[in-house]
């Protein structure tokens, strides 16, 4: 992608530095929940990380339109729930949470400029994302993980719903510059 106006490089800098201060900061964002359906149903709703990031693929889907509605979702679900299963057997990952924190700048900055993946390297980044997430959960839950997995994925697949439905509404009644 080639930057050419100066308030897509400012975004584009800013993108950047908030990513590298992210890097430097763990969130802590993913200790202290419950077990079972209930819990993981709520949980992404819970923290700020989740809920940007799930709707952001939502948006940046409906932004994209064409197969990466349903592509960019699918994605990031079936990629978190990989990265859930594969947790407990791989163990922690140094940076994580950065790895977490960074998922929300990119989706963020992607939606904010504009960006206009092709369908295959945005699900590619989506899964990224997703793996992040879901390998988070994966490393803390003892007893109760299908549950809890099981309510986790039902809850993002509705932020990413809300995010498609508010991308929608947005092109459909504003221009695309004021959308991002």
């Amino acid at each position: 992608m080639t930057v050419q106006s100066p308030h897509a490089k400012r975004w584009l800098r800013s993108a950047l530095t908030i990513t590298l201060t992210g890097l430097s900061v763990p969130a802590f964002a993913h200790s202290g929940h419950g077990e079972g359906l209930v819990a993981g149903f709520l949980h992404p709703v819970g923290g700020a990380d989740h809920v940007l990031a799930m709707v952001a693929v939502g948006l940046w889907a409906a932004f994209r339109g064409g197969k990466a509605v349903l592509a960019w979702p699918v994605a990031f679900i079936t990629a978190m729930m990989a990265g859930f299963a594969i947790a407990p057997l791989l163990g922690q990952l140094p940076g994580l949470e950065a790895m977490i924190t960074s998922t929300v700048i990119l989706l963020g900055a992607a939606l904010a400029l504009g960006f206009r993946a092709p369908v295959a390297v945005g699900a590619g980044v989506i899964a990224l994302a997703g793996m992040a997430h879901g390998y988070a959960h994966g490393l803390e839950l003892a007893g109760g993980a299908l549950a809890f997995g099981s309510g986790f994925v039902a809850m993002t697949a509705m932020l990413h719903a809300l995010g498609l439905g508010l991308g929608a509404l947005a092109l459909r009644f504003a221009d695309a510059r004021t959308v991002r």
